[in-house]
């Protein structure tokens, strides 16, 4: 079995309804960070809006972001937040040409495939669906990823609790199957924590045995690292060599850890504004091809919300962005779904055999 890439198919946009089409209307921002009455709102699929009587392809899109036309006439999606005044937004409710804009929800599905309801919900899948597939066709996507593409991983903190899951996700790292890291304060503690203490909240990573005074371990692994002043001097001054955020540091992998309102420390590296850290979480999703979310709720809806279910590449084709949503909760993975993100790729299982299976596919274990 071997990886093959879906291929695009554009519309036809020498037929009729594209032809008589209008162009698309603008209107301009008359203040910062906000929208125009009307405006556009974007989805996760690919959109064409008519300017100048050419059909235009949005490039980089996400969920729920206004478009703007740029003064060389390129197309911008942009957070309602992020407007400025004098920018020129599309404006427009309908998707089917009638005002200028056409939404294309199939264009990686065969011809007898087509959708006729672009935003219906699938069914959700449960912990009794066989996976077997799915794993397999993971496996050789991400050996593909791996030389042509760009693998990001979204996690939440339970890795960092199992010793076989941290060195899955090492391996995995150190083998350049990993790109980017996105996650939180607790993640990146727990992870070091393990790297120093061999504890997770103060219980053995392995055994499971809870250690004397171990619920100061995080909080002490906390103050360690901002006495250091970043999580690679600490590194560096405790020698450490194992887990998943000495990997990323010692590999050059760009990890985005996102505040929130209940973290302990936070770890210098920690973005506590919200809104600087969607922003730096996109910087690392606007280069994925592989969008792979484990155990972590909210950081998998953000992450899904700004992820296309496609990627221009450099040289103008356009592909899937494969995203994949794990959990042990089928309420978890379903919810991304039910957010709109219907290209999800959804997967009932506990995080740590996940990655420890995924690693062992790959024959890194």
């Amino acid at each position: 079995m071997s990886f093959v890439m879906p291929k695009y198919n554009a519309p036809d946009f020498t037929k009729i309804e594209f032809r008589n089409a209008p162009d698309v209307k603008t209107e301009r921002v008359e203040a910062d960070g906000v929208a125009p009455e009307y405006y556009h709102s974007t989805s996760m699929y690919p959109e064409y809006f008519k300017i100048n009587g050419e059909w235009i392809l949005a490039k980089e899109s996400r969920m729920d972001s206004c478009v703007v036309i740029g003064d060389g006439g390129e197309l911008k999606v942009v957070e309602a937040r992020n407007l400025k005044i004098g920018d020129r937004v599309i404006l427009g409710r309908t998707e089917n040409c009638e005002e200028g804009i056409f939404l294309h929800p199939d264009g990686f599905s065969a011809p007898d495939e087509d959708i006729d309801d672009k935003f219906v919900f699938r069914q959700g899948r449960s912990r009794e669906t066989s996976y077997s597939r799915d794993y397999d066709n993971l496996f050789e996507l991400l050996k593909h990823e791996k030389e042509h593409g760009n693998i990001v991983w979204v996690m939440g903190p339970a890795f960092a609790f199992d010793a076989d899951a941290r060195r899955a996700m090492q391996l995995l790292i150190e083998n350049g199957y990993a790109h980017g890291v996105l996650a939180g304060n607790a993640l990146a503690t727990h992870d070091l924590e393990g790297a120093l203490l061999h504890t997770a909240l103060g219980q053995d990573i392995y055994t499971q045995k809870s250690q004397p005074n171990g619920h100061y371990n995080h909080l002490d692994i906390c103050n360690k690292v901002r006495r250091s002043g970043s999580i690679p001097e600490f590194i560096k001054e405790y020698e450490l060599n194992d887990g998943i955020m000495c990997s990323c540091v010692k590999n050059g992998v760009p990890v985005v850890l996102a505040g929130s309102i209940r973290d302990d420390g936070p770890l210098p590296e920690v973005i506590s504004d919200v809104y600087k850290a969607a922003d730096a979480m996109r910087g690392v999703v606007k280069n994925a091809t592989t969008v792979i979310c484990m155990a972590t709720m909210l950081h998998t809806i953000a992450t899904g919300n700004m992820s296309p279910s496609f990627r221009v590449m450099e040289d103008g084709t356009v592909r899937p962005l494969y995203i994949y949503t794990v959990d042990i909760d089928e309420f978890v993975v379903n919810k991304l779904l039910d957010r709109g993100s219907l290209s999800a790729i959804t997967v009932v299982a506990n995080v740590q055999d996940f990655i420890t299976l995924v690693a062992k596919g790959l024959g890194l274990m």
